[in-house]
């Protein structure tokens, strides 16, 4: 989806990261540009091991120096979304579809990623300007280095590949927003037709939190 922007930089983004609370250092992958989707998946990131959140925050409990600088790193966790173990739980809730030319489109995200519609999941007119929000929820643990990418084939063709740092987010019972930079469908005869797509949520270990598979249109006129 988007197909001029393909050169962009990745980890740019529209607005900066809301996350806050770093318990563990950014790799590599986090503080410079991304590699390629097969290198990012034949590669494993080296970080050293997860420590549950609620043991960081009990630990040295009785410092109060200490505890008063957890507080000060930590203070937007939620404690009631702090599990017993080390793994942070990114359930990925709707992806919103905002364009001037119609009101926002709020799609359901299925957990399994996979769409139980037979046709497209939505439909972009030709030649318009767009821009895509996520929502997702963050539980349990700190996720670190929360990267997105997005691959759109045509016909069997390869025609828009691209990525995108979403940041680092605490535990917290409301959920995160984050708004990628606006994007333009192409416009021509050539281009209508239908898209399929492949996306992935993958942290700093490259575990991956949701790949969604479906299909859209591109048309002349919006539905």
């Amino acid at each position: 989806m988007g197909f001029k922007d393909e050169d962009k930089k990745s980890g740019e983004s529209s607005e900066e990261p809301t996350g806050q609370g770093l318990s563990r250092k950014n790799s590599h992958s986090s503080l410079s540009g991304l590699s390629d989707e097969d290198e990012d998946e034949d590669k494993k990131i080296e970080i050293g091991p997860m420590i549950a959140l609620k043991e960081q925050l009990e630990k040295d409990k009785d410092d109060e120096s200490l505890r008063r600088w957890k507080e000060q790193l930590l203070g937007s966790v939620d404690l009631e979304e702090v599990g017993e173990t080390p793994d942070p739980v990114v359930k990925i809730l709707t992806l919103t579809i905002r364009s001037p030319d119609r009101e926002d489109m709020v799609l359901t995200i299925p957990e399994n990623g996979k769409s139980t519609s037979k046709g497209p999941w939505f439909t972009l007119k030709e030649g318009s300007k767009y821009t895509l929000v996520f929502t997702f929820r963050v539980t349990n643990n700190i996720v670190s280095g929360l990267r997105y990418s997005n691959t759109v084939w045509k016909t069997g063709i390869k025609v828009y590949s691209r990525k995108e740092m979403l940041g680092t987010y605490s535990p917290q019972a409301e959920p995160y927003n984050h708004v990628m930079f606006e994007e333009s469908t192409p416009s021509g005869m050539l281009v209508r037709g239908s898209y399929s797509v492949k996306s992935k949520f993958v942290d700093d270990d490259n575990k991956c939190y949701l790949e969604n598979n479906y299909t859209f249109d591109i048309r002349k006129n919006w539905l």
